[in-house]
C-alpha cells in the first residue's frame, strides 16, 4: 500500500493543511495524527486452530493544547468533510484562548526497526503448521502435559504526524510475538508454565525450529516446577528478584509514579522528590526508548519526539520523569520521547518505553547466598499498583525458598507486597547481570494499551512482606 498516508485523503495535502493551521491558530500544540494498522493473530488450542483473526483500520485524530486543557477529536473517515467536523469540536478549546504554538521535535536520522510488513512472512498455513508442531511437540515431550496453548501475532503500523507549522514526522512500525503456555497435571492437581518473545521485526529468529523448542522447553520446565512446588511461607523476609522479566515490578512499583502527568498533578508518590534519596545507593534507572528492534522501542513518539535514553534515578536520587510535550511545557521540562497514544482514537500521554534497571557489582550466587532465610522470585505473573501511594501487589509465577544461601524447594501462592519508594530503598544488592525481558511486555493506562520492555539485574530486597499460604 502507499505508505504516505495523507495521499488517502480525498482531497490534496493543501487543504488538509489549511484546516489544521487553521484549527491550531492560538494553541500552545497540537497535530493531526494518522494511521494505517494491519494485524493478524493465529491461535492453536487443545491440538486445534482455535481462533484466527485479520483486521485492517485506519483513521486519524486531530488535537488542540490550550494550557491544562486538550482538545481532541477521532475518526476513521479520511475525509475533508470529517476532517473538517472534527476541527470545529477540537476548535472549541482554543476559543478565547491565545497561546503561542510550540516549536516542533528536533529530528534525527536514527531508525531502529525495518519498514517491513511481518504478516505475510511466513504465511498463514506455515503458520498453523508451526502451532500444532509446537503442540505436538510439548505433548510427546511429558506425559504430564494436559494442556498446550501456542499463540502467534503480527502488526504493521504506518503513522504520519503532521503540524501547524508545516513540519510533518512518518514512522512505519513492525510488531511480532510468539507466546507459548502449557499446563502440567499429576492427579487432581494441575499447574501451568508460560513463554513469550517478541519484538519490532519480523518472525526470523523467532521462529526457526531450535528457537521455539527452547521456548516450548522454558514453559513446560516452569510448569513442572510448579507442579511440585509448596505452599509458600507468609511473612516478612528477605526477597533475591530474577534478572530479566521480574523488572515488571520495577516498571508497575516505579515507572508509573515516574510518568510526567501523575506528578504534575501531585497525584504520585514520587510528586516533588526530585532530586531527592528515593531508592538505595547504587540504584539506577532508566527508560530507553533507543534499543534497536525491542518492543518497547520507537523511533519517535506519538507526537513526533525521538524516544530517549532517560535516566530517571541515578544512584538513588530522582532526576528526570517521563514526558510527553504538553507536561514538560506545563513542569517546565523538556520532552523526552515519550508521549504514546494506543492509536488515532486516543490522546498521546506519558507512557514508558524500556524502563530498567542498570548492573551493579554482585553475582547472582553473591546475592543468593547471603540470604539465611527468604523467597527467590524468578517470574512474576499478574500485579497491582495504586500510583498515589505506591503500594503494589505481585503474584510470583516461579518462586523458590532460600535456605541457608542455598536455593530449595519451589513455592506456589507466593505474593509480593510493598510500597514502590520503600521498596526501592530496600534493596542491598545489586546483580551485574542485567537483563531485558524477552518482548512480551503490554502496559495498560488509562484506558490504553502499548507495547513496552522491562529489565533488570538480580536484586537482593531487605524485609520485605511476602503474603503465602501457609503461616
Amino acid at each position: 500500500m502507499n505508505t504516505d498516508l495523507i495521499k488517502l485523503f480525498d482531497s490534496d495535502e493543501a487543504a488538509v493543511r489549511k484546516v489544521l493551521a487553521d484549527t491550531l491558530a492560538g494553541a500552545d500544540d497540537g497535530e493531526l495524527f494518522i494511521e494505517h494498522i494491519q494485524s493478524e493473530a493465529l491461535s492453536f488450542d487443545n491440538g486445534r486452530l482455535k481462533g484466527g483473526s485479520f483486521n485492517t483500520d485506519q483513521g486519524f485524530g486531530l488535537r488542540a493544547v490550550a494550557g491544562e486543557a486538550v482538545g481532541y477529536a477521532h475518526a476513521g473517515d479520511l475525509s475533508l468533510a470529517a476532517l473538517k467536523r472534527a476541527a470545529d469540536a477540537v476548535g472549541a478549546v482554543t476559543r478565547g484562548y491565545s497561546g503561542t504554538y510550540a516549536a516542533a521535535p528536533q529530528r534525527t536520522n536514527v531508525k531502529l526497526y525495518g519498514d517491513g510488513n511481518p504478516i505475510g512472512e511466513p504465511s498463514f498455513e506455515a503458520k498453523v503448521a508451526l502451532l500444532s508442531e509446537i503442540d505436538a511437540y510439548l505433548r510427546a515431550k511429558d506425559p504430564k502435559v494436559r494442556q498446550v496453548t501456542a499463540s502467534i501475532a503480527a502488526a504493521w503500523q504506518v503513522v504520519d504526524i503532521l503540524r501547524a507549522d508545516g513540519e510533518r514526522m512518518h514512522d512505519i512500525r513492525p510488531m511480532t510475538r510468539l507466546n507459548i503456555s502449557v499446563v502440567v497435571g499429576d492427579g487432581d492437581r494441575q499447574e501451568s508454565g508460560s513463554y513469550g518473545v517478541g519484538g519490532r521485526r519480523g518472525f526470523g529468529d523467532f521462529i526457526v525450529t531450535e528457537s521455539w523448542q527452547r521456548g516450548a522447553d522454558e514453559a513446560l520446565r516452569q510448569a513442572l516446577v510448579n507442579l511440585e512446588a509448596i505452599e509458600a511461607p507468609a511473612g516478612t523476609m528477605d526477597v533475591v528478584l530474577s534478572s530479566g522479566w521480574p523488572g515488571v515490578m520495577l516498571h508497575e512499583a516505579v515507572g508509573h509514579g515516574l510518568e510526567g502527568d501523575f506528578n504534575r498533578k501531585k497525584t504520585s508518590a514520587f510528586a516533588g522528590l526530585m532530586g531527592e534519596q528515593v531508592a538505595a545507593k547504587g540504584v539506577t534507572v532508566v527508560d530507553d526508548g533507543t534499543i534497536e528492534a525491542r518492543r518497547g522501542s520507537l523511533t519517535i513518539d506519538d507526537e513526533g519526539t525521538p524516544s530517549g535514553y532517560n535516566v530517571l534515578i541515578d544512584d538513588g536520587k530522582l532526576v528526570g520523569y517521563m514526558q510527553d510535550r504538553q507536561n514538560a511545557r506545563l513542569m517546565g521540562m523538556k520532552p523526552t520521547g515519550n508521549g504514546r497514544r494506543e492509536g488515532y482514537a486516543h490522546v498521546p500521554m506519558p507512557r514508558m518505553t524500556n524502563t530498567y534497571m542498570l548492573s551493579g557489582d554482585k553475582t547472582p550466587e553473591e546475592i543468593i547466598s547471603s540470604v539465611k532465610k527468604g523467597i527467590y522470585a524468578v517470574s512474576f505473573g499478574g500485579g497491582q499498583v495504586d500510583i498515589t501511594s505506591g503500594k503494589f501487589v505481585f503474584g510470583c509465577t516461579e518462586a523458590y525458598l532460600i535456605d541457608n544461601g542455598k536455593v530449595g524447594a519451589p513455592v506456589k501462592g507466593a505474593m509480593l507486597i510493598g510500597n514502590g519508594p520503600d521498596a526501592m530503598k530496600r534493596i542491598t544488592m545489586i546483580g551485574n547481570d542485567m537483563k531485558l525481558d524477552s518482548g512480551m511486555g503490554n502496559c495498560g493506562k488509562a484506558g490504553q494499551w502499548v507495547p513496552v520492555g522491562v529489565g533488570q539485574p538480580h536484586l537482593r530486597m531487605n524485609d520485605m512482606t511476602v503474603g503465602g499460604t501457609k503461616a
